[in-house]
């Protein structure tokens, strides 16, 4: 059971190989690594054969391998031995070391032993100095110059590390301890006055270092029992040895259990290469090697931790609800853990390992922590987009509704921040307001352009629909006060729309200046729509002078259509014609919205008409040097309020002569063939001849009424075929060929008048009222179709359908002045 127990095992061979993994074994196996400071270690010294395993065996219960006096004096133990003491608390860790002085080694070879002696004391926390009793009182014996060597190590170190040094009075002689002990302080305390000390311990005395006690123990071979009884003694003094007062009470720099195994490896190593042990550095190198490796491992686990791997995944996807009391707790798990194990090594180490570990694992978690303010943020700036929306929804005021919308996805927002606080960390989430804060101003920003867009676009849409027809309308009429009446239409839709549009706009707390800018610019557009309609109908002036102009030339004064007689002038009407439909020119000329006099009205007739009226190619050729119509501008008119210059205004003239000069033409063509069509009627002096010529003819048939009565029929006769067959028409295209044209057909109208007088005097009266009625309409439509006939029997096809539409510009032209009275 013992050996199972204490379980020895060798942690530095003789040739000074240090074992790791035994070591690491040992204290799996006895699960030393999880003692922290409650521990302590146990080694023993002193010359070879003197007992020491033995002392041990005994006095903890161990078994290391113990000389057998009967195959003689050698030595034993090879190296530094390990094992658990068996039955102690608090855990003790007891070294047996490699006897002093030992004929293997040399006379010479003293090295490992100072190696071990300084590995003992850098370890330890008691030395058991093992020696002879009949040694006490000499100069070589008892370890002393090894002791001033070890000495003179302790002294280089930068603070004191009290150990206790037990000496161990072997084979106790009738020489009472009283007497022993304070000869053997006496050397203990001239060794300590002999060995050259640093300037810092100049006047340091022993007690700071080492704790010295003695003790005296009888011959194991000759008193055995009582050996055993002193030891059992002896042992009674480790138990609880690191409290206040025990045998290893006052320990300095002792190393956690966790961090024996690096440290007594790093000790070892320092000590084979020849260094000064520097115990404190060495605690704080064990400290930080050790603090460093559990930071480590507890980060990996805090890594791998299912609650966190759960918790971030659940951000990722959106906000988490006790994000910073979940993501708290964690952390404090993963530092107490820590704190629990490293709580035992250096405290300056101790608490900056912490601190890098703390500050580690929110370098970790911050990216989610960061992630969660972003799902915060859209979340916030989501909400406030919706609850916007539904306000405006409702009529509320623009500028109302953010303030109010804005705040409450601010609250909202501050309120996830304090939920997502971590209380390890002392994260700012100003940054991130103040950007929730920016993208709602944004956000609000750009609608308010959307409202003012859509406010814009709304008035020009209602301005563009209340002025573009009416204006397209006014120049279609084209009257003299046509840009009169332009700029009072302008003026009152532009007052129109300003006025709406400062209504519309008022919940949208424009500042002046740019309240201003907005009235300009409906007043800019309001003036583009004009403009763009002006040059829009400029571009088609010549129709609208040419419809102008058959209005006018075909229409008299109550709008009725004219009828070319010989007593109409041509020439009259075609110059007022002319100067109508100039005056659309001299209208479409340039844009007056600014009120701004020009002489184009009375330029534009002095040049073209006066004197002149245009109609023959020969005299539309002729040109006249230095004709103020070449110019490019006109006198008093900005370019950019010029529609139609001077020389497009003679090259449009000229074009509009060419379109109408057949018109005009056909007109008066078509009063010649009416004064041609009305003169068959003998002159009066023919008719004054005939009577006084006819004179006894006359007499004649007053004598004679059968005369008379034949007469009659011939008159009837005459007058029924005169209507049947249309004799002036017949000769409308001359007199020959009307002849012709009759005496082909005469026989055959004679006949078909002897078959219906026949018909009559059957019985059969229905027909003759009908062919009657019929020959009267067709005499009608003969006698008022007959002007036109002759004019649309020269007329091409062109000039009929302008004469089609003179009804609707008519109408038009009626509809337009009605309209637009009240701007008169």
């Amino acid at each position: 059971m013992e050996e199972e127990d204490c379980c020895s095992t060798q942690l530095i061979d003789g040739n000074g190989e240090f074992n790791v993994v035994g070591l690491e074994k040992f204290m799996k196996t006895r699960k030393f690594s999880q003692c922290g400071l409650s521990y302590a270690i146990v080694a023993i010294m002193g010359p070879q054969s003197s007992g020491k395993s033995t002392l041990l065996n005994h006095l903890f219960y161990t078994n290391f391998k113990e000389m057998d006096a009967f195959r003689g004096r050698s030595q034993t133990t090879k190296g530094i031995w390990i094992a658990k003491g068996v039955g102690i608390e608090p855990f003790t860790v007891v070294m047996d070391l490699e006897g002093t002085d030992g004929r293997e080694r040399g006379e010479d070879d003293t090295t490992y032993e100072k190696q071990s002696a300084l590995f003992a004391l850098a370890v330890a926390d008691v030395v058991i100095i093992n020696m002879w009793c009949h040694d006490i009182g000499r100069e070589q014996a008892a370890n002393k110059p090894l002791l001033k060597t070890v000495f003179q190590v302790m002294m280089r170190l930068f603070s004191p590390r009290k150990t206790t040094l037990l000496f161990v009075i072997r084979d106790k002689t009738k020489t009472p301890l009283e007497y022993l002990e304070p000869v053997l302080r006496a050397d203990i305390q001239k060794i300590w006055d002999t060995v050259s000390k640093p300037l810092a311990h100049k006047d340091t005395p022993l007690s700071d270092f080492f704790k010295v006690e003695v003790t005296a123990l009888s011959s194991f071979e000759e008193k055995e029992q009582q050996f055993k009884e002193q030891v059992a003694q002896l042992r009674q003094r480790f138990f609880n040895s690191i409290y206040p007062g025990g045998i290893a009470g006052d320990r300095r720099a002792v190393v956690p259990a966790s961090g024996f195994s690096f440290s007594s490896q790093q000790m070892w190593k320092v000590i084979k290469e020849n260094k000064d042990l520097d115990l404190p550095a060495h605690k704080v190198m064990v400290a930080t090697v050790r603090c460093e490796e559990i930071a480590n491992e507890k980060f990996s686990q805090l890594a791998s931790d299912e609650d966190w791997l759960a918790l971030e995944q659940a951000v990722h996807a959106g906000p988490v609800q006790g994000f910073g009391r979940k993501m708290s707790s964690i952390l404090d798990a993963c530092l107490s853990e820590y704190d629990m194990e490293a709580a035992y090594f250096e405290g300056g180490v101790r608490n900056a390992k912490h601190l890098l570990l703390k500050s580690k694992a929110l370098q970790f978690v911050h990216p989610t922590y960061v992630t969660l303010l972003g799902h915060l943020r859209s979340h916030a700036l989501t909400n406030f987009k919706i609850q916007l929306e539904q306000t405006l929804s409702r009529g509320e005021g623009f500028v109302a509704s953010v303030d109010s919308c804005m705040q409450s996805s601010m609250i909202e927002f501050d309120k996830g921040c304090s939920d997502a606080v971590i209380k390890q960390a002392d994260w700012d989430a100003s940054k991130i307001r103040e950007k929730l804060h920016r993208d709602i101003e944004a956000h609000a920003s750009s609608l308010r352009t959307e409202k003012l867009s859509q406010l814009i676009a709304k008035f020009e849409k209602q301005l563009n629909a209340k002025i573009s027809e009416p204006v397209e309308s006014l120049f279609d009429s084209g009257g003299k006060d046509t840009w009169a009446l332009i700029r009072r239409l302008l003026k009152r839709e532009t007052d129109v729309a300003i006025s709406g549009f400062s209504t519309a706009a008022g919940g949208l707390h424009l500042d002046e200046e740019e309240f201003g800018k907005m009235v300009q610019n409906l007043k800019d557009y309001s003036r583009s729509v004009i403009v763009k309609k002006a040059r829009e109908q400029a571009g088609k002036v010549v129709i609208h002078m040419k419809e102008k102009f058959i209005m006018v030339f075909h229409h008299d004064n109550d709008s009725m259509p004219r009828v070319w007689t010989g007593k109409v002038d041509i020439k009259a009407i075609t110059h007022e014609a002319c100067s109508v439909a100039l005056s659309i020119l001299s209208i479409m000329a340039a844009i007056r919205l600014d009120e701004k006099p020009d002489k184009i009205e009375s330029f534009l007739p002095s040049m073209l008409i006066d004197g002149t009226v245009i109609i023959s190619s020969r005299v539309r050729g002729a040109g006249v040097a230095g004709y103020p119509l070449d110019s490019s501008t006109w006198e008093g008119v900005l370019p950019e309020n010029t529609l139609i210059t001077p020389v497009q205004c003679k090259s449009i003239w000229r074009t509009f002569n060419t379109e109408t000069e057949y018109v005009v033409t056909q007109a008066i063509f078509a009063q010649e063939e009416y004064k041609r069509s009305n003169n068959w009627v003998p002159p009066p002096w023919a008719i004054m001849a005939m009577v006084v010529l006819g004179f006894n003819e006359f007499m004649l048939l007053l004598r004679n009424p059968l005369y008379m009565l034949a007469l009659f029929v011939v008159y009837l006769f005459g007058k029924a075929i005169w209507e049947q067959k249309d004799i002036p028409g017949e000769f409308r295209n001359g007199t020959l060929a009307g002849l012709i044209s009759l005496a082909s057909r005469f026989l055959q109208t004679l006949a078909n008048l002897l078959r219906q007088i026949a018909a009559e005097a059957q019985g059969h009266p229905t027909q003759g009222p009908a062919i009657h009625t019929q020959t009267l309409a067709q005499n009608f439509r003969n006698q008022t179709q007959a002007p036109v006939t002759v004019s649309s029997s020269t007329l091409d096809s062109s000039v009929s359908s302008d004469i089609s539409i003179e009804s609707p510009q008519l109408t038009r032209r009626r509809v337009t002045n009605a309209e637009y009275e009240d701007f008169s």
